[in-house]
């Protein structure tokens, strides 16, 4: 951390063996460095899986949020240098560097440019390459464990029962020791020893003391042993096999959607019935693997500043949408499979057709084949039981000959994205077991040929050009997933293509085919979708409610992405979202019952009701977790809460986010009452441009929402409190009366903008009969009522707020904002003073003030009937100050400046 702080050291090299902990070590000084702001911005690069300096280019400024708009590759590097240099601090990041990197060709500044503020560390496991070949300025070593923390590491990840079984103790400490001090190898042996019998224990110490020397690079062989071990003693070929598949899956994260597209058609998930019980089965595995060792757990992983994952609805609310393998586990894992008497083979294309006539050739199951210089590929390789074969080209022109894959009938998986075809290689219509054919990011032209591969399962034509299906593809009679996703140029699907896909079980569509057409015309229109009655799984856009049939059945559909309108994101596993919706005219029952299942609601341009919501019966919107409203003027209500069985019950227990925007005519959130324990689990609530809404919520409702923890009020002109309850004599919740209002104990933020009548944060309502809550909020002293507490409260801002005089009162509950960090205000005329001299404890966290355009205010802090000698906001680093025209002083005249202790800016202070 001290070479991180060094203004003149910016290149810093982290070296160690393969598995000693250099990428743990990386990402715990990213995670510091961020936790102490050293950079203003920051970056985590795993070059293994990045194959040349402009895809490193693009992956710096994505991770750092930087667009770069020259076209020309050797412009694009001034340009990224020249953005670094001007973005103030940054730290970047590059591990697992196999190969010296030309940082000036990347854009990265040099060491020796005295105007840079970017430091780089670099990690390899070869440390002349780094300082000899990359010129680097200081060296971490990451050494071996001793073995007193080798054993502690051991015994955490192990368990107890290694320390308390005194039979087991000796022969795990010489487990250890043959662990050699490598982190990867003590955790992975550990995890797979852990609750197996002693026998098994002295097993594994044999074959450890037993292993024999590699030929795997940068791999010593008791780390090899350790793996090999773990592997052999997994439970199950089908969680062996997928170990073998991972590691032969490039490098980087995997997307558990390609995984599960291979596995299909390797029969990983034989005699398992549904695309569903197939993603359960296959996150299954994960674990498994990930319990083990072998795999590493994505869950821990807070790091992903690189993240590039296609994310399908299949696994959109997994904890896992990816896999990750450490390097030195995915070289073992290749070795592994290498050694089988049906072996998997990666390899490059140099003497690729000399290597088609060695007996390995004639054997192998599983070819990954990385196209680097050759053109064209031989005419074909003979591979009589080969079951996969992977093509990865930097060159997406290389020529592949018609009689490629006359060799290679068994062919089950064939992979050949990114590449360019004017028509596919004829030989295809040979691979007659072909299960899953992927295409995605292809140039495609006539792509006819497909529909003689009769057992295909899986199609991926995802992020392809094609313009049109071709109706050969009606005989795919097999086909059980069809992706269509990012096909932006789709725009013909000819009639009853899609109604022949008798098996189909999973449809996507997402920013794709759009041209939908209604009964009788040649496109495809979405009655055709009644006759799959297999499907599960269905994302589509729909540009016009109007297409949408009265009789489209959707009883089957456990996922779905449903977009009325454009798309627009899709975060859980049922999401139904609705532009230019007439409620009465177009949903009819069958959506209407979706849109109870639901998990995900969006409403725009919502006609022909006055509420968003009417739940017909007690299991109505128990699975919602997010609703947004907006543009919708006919909207007076977003719920109807009048019915009776509803009332009997929680309302929308899982909700987690409620937007509202742009409703012109909303008068309630709710209309009627809501049952105790409603909205239990909301996080984030947002308001925005809703002019006749008076008051958000009544304090009963208030009272429940215990996990809320961002809330932010915008542009409500009518809007009097946020809060609304009762005069006392009213509350009937007795026990309340005259405690600490304790609402909202996780807020985190709260930014109330742009409300011109808004009096106060809570206040009674005087009203007649009560449901109309009409008339005007009493008036109170302060913003902050004596009863409001906070404890949680990081960022407070208040803007526009004409009527606001005065902020807190000046005795506030124990610990209410005691965690405040920022302070914005601004744009509030009446305002007199910020923090007055009685809370001025209260705000020991504060981090950040800014205060603007407050005419009146005269104090912004102050420090009078303080004592001298105690600390004044310790922990304040900017306190911004503009057009504040009476501001008269923020000091007591004792000099008092001195107590803000690490205040860091002063800035704008006029007419002091």
């Amino acid at each position: 951390m001290d070479a991180l702080r060094d203004n003149n050291m910016n290149l810093i090299e982290v070296w160690g063996v393969g598995g000693v902990g250099k990428t743990t070590l990386l990402k715990q000084v990213a995670q510091q460095a961020k936790q102490q702001q050293l950079f203003t911005r920051q970056a985590y690069i795993d070059l293994s899986s990045i194959p040349d300096s402009e895809k490193l280019r693009q992956r710096i400024a994505k991770a750092l949020g930087l667009t770069l708009w020259r076209k020309d590759e050797s412009r694009r590097a001034d340009e990224l240098k020249q953005r670094l240099m001007e973005e103030g601090k940054i730290l970047i990041i590059l591990d697992d560097i196999w190969r010296e990197v030309d940082l000036e060709q990347v854009g990265i500044p040099s060491k020796d440019d005295i105007w840079t503020q970017c430091k780089i560390v670099l990690a390899s496991r070869d440390g002349d390459l780094l300082c000899k070949g990359m010129g680097t300025q200081i060296c971490f070593p990451v050494e071996y464990l001793p073995l007193e923390e080798a054993w502690s590491l051991f015994k955490k990840t192990a368990g107890d029962s290694v320390e308390e079984n005194l039979e087991l103790r000796p022969i795990a400490i010489q487990v250890v020791k043959e662990c050699e001090g490598l982190p990867i190898a003590i955790v992975t042996i550990a995890k797979a020893l852990k609750d197996e019998t002693v026998a098994v224990w002295k097993n594994a110490l044999e074959q450890l003391r037993s292993c024999a020397p590699t030929n795997i690079r940068a791999v010593g062989k008791k780390v090899y042993s350790c793996l090999e071990w773990s592997y052999t003693h997994l439970k199950g070929d089908d969680v062996k096999s997928l170990f073998l598949l991972c590691g032969m899956l490039g490098y980087g994260d995997i997307s558990l959607d390609l995984v599960l597209q291979y596995g299909m058609g390797l029969d990983l998930f034989d005699r398992i019935d549904s695309l569903e019980q197939v993603r359960n089965r296959l996150l299954a595995l994960v674990e498994n693997l990930e319990a083990s060792g072998l795999l590493l757990d994505s869950h821990e992983d807070t790091h992903k500043f690189d993240e590039e994952i296609a994310l399908s609805s299949l696994f959109v609310d997994a904890d896992n949408k990816f896999v990750r393998m450490h390097g030195v586990v995915r070289e073992v894992a290749r070795a592994i499979a290498s050694k089988d008497p049906h072996p998997f083979v990666v390899r490059e294309d140099v003497g690729l057709e000399e290597w088609s006539e060695t007996d390995e050739s004639k054997s192998c199951t599983f070819i990954s084949l990385n196209c680097k210089v050759v053109r064209e590929l031989p005419r074909g390789l003979v591979c009589p039981d080969l079951q996969s074969f992977l093509l990865h080209s930097n060159n997406p022109s290389v020529n592949i000959p018609n009689t490629f894959f006359e060799g290679m009938k068994k062919l089950k998986v064939l992979d050949l994205s990114d590449m360019h075809f004017t028509t596919l290689p004829s030989s295809l219509d040979s691979l007659a077991n072909l299960q899953t054919l992927r295409l995605a990011g292809c140039e495609l032209g006539d792509i006819a040929l497909i529909g003689k591969l009769t057992k295909l399962e899986v199609l991926s034509l995802m992020g392809s050009t094609i313009q049109k299906l071709p109706k050969e593809m009606m005989q795919l009679t097999n086909l059980r997933l069809l992706d269509l996703d990012d096909c932006e140029e789709l725009k013909v699907i000819p009639r009853n293509i899609l109604s022949s896909l008798s098996r189909l079980e999973c449809l996507s569509m997402i920013s794709s085919f759009t041209k939908w057409e209604v009964e009788g015309e040649s496109n495809a229109c979405l009655s055709e979708l009644n006759h799959l009655s297999y499907l599960t799984n269905l994302s589509i856009e729909i540009p016009d409610a109007k297409l949408l049939p009265r009789d489209f059945l959707f009883e089957n559909l456990t996922r779905y992405g449903i977009f009325i309108g454009s798309w627009r994101g899709l975060r859980t596993k049922r999401a139904l979202k609705l532009g230019k919706v007439n409620r009465s005219l177009h949903l009819g029952d069958e959506m209407s019952k979706l849109l109870e299942r639901s998990e995900e609601l969006e409403f725009e341009e919502l006609s022909g009701t006055k509420y968003v919501l009417h739940p017909s019966d007690r299991e109505s919107f128990l699975e919602l977790k997010h609703l947004l409203v907006g543009n919708s003027p006919e909207i007076q209500y977003i719920i109807d809460s009048k019915n009776q069985q509803f009332l009997q019950h929680g309302a929308f227990p899982l909700l987690e986010s409620l937007i509202l925007r742009t409703l012109e005519n909303l008068e309630e959130v709710w209309h009627g009452p809501i049952p105790m324990e409603s909205f239990g689990n909301l996080k984030t609530l947002n308001v925005d441009s809703c002019p006749k809404l008076k008051f958000l919520l009544l304090l009963s409702t208030a009272r429940g929402l215990s996990q809320l923890e961002e809330m932010t009020i915008e542009d409500c002109d009518a809007m009097q409190q946020i809060i609304a309850y009762e005069k006392e004599s009213e509350i009937k919740e007795d026990g309340h009366v005259g405690t600490n209002l304790q609402l909202f104990p996780k807020l985190r933020s709260l930014k109330l903008n742009c409300l011109p009548q808004l009096i106060n944060f809570s206040s009674e309502l005087q009203t007649t009969s009560s449901p109309s809550l009409s008339t005007n909020a009493r008036s109170e002293d302060s913003f902050f009522s004596h009863k409001v507490s906070f404890p949680k409260l990081e960022d407070l801002t208040l803007g526009h707020l004409p009527k606001l005089k005065d902020i807190w009162h000046h005795q506030l509950p124990f610990e209410s904002f005691s965690n405040l960090q920022i302070l914005r205000v601004y744009g509030c005329p009446c305002l007199l003073n910020l923090v007055p001299a009685p809370l001025i404890h209260s705000f020991q966290n504060l981090k950040e003030i800014v205060v603007q355009h407050c005419e009146l205010l005269e104090h912004v802090i102050v420090l009078q009937e303080i004592n001298g000698n105690v600390e004044i906001l310790p922990k304040l680093e900017t306190l911004k100050m503009e057009l504040l025209p009476r501001l008269r002083w923020i000091k007591d005249g004792n000099d008092s400046m001195k107590y803000f202790s690490s205040l860091l800016a002063v800035m704008n202070i006029q007419n002091l």
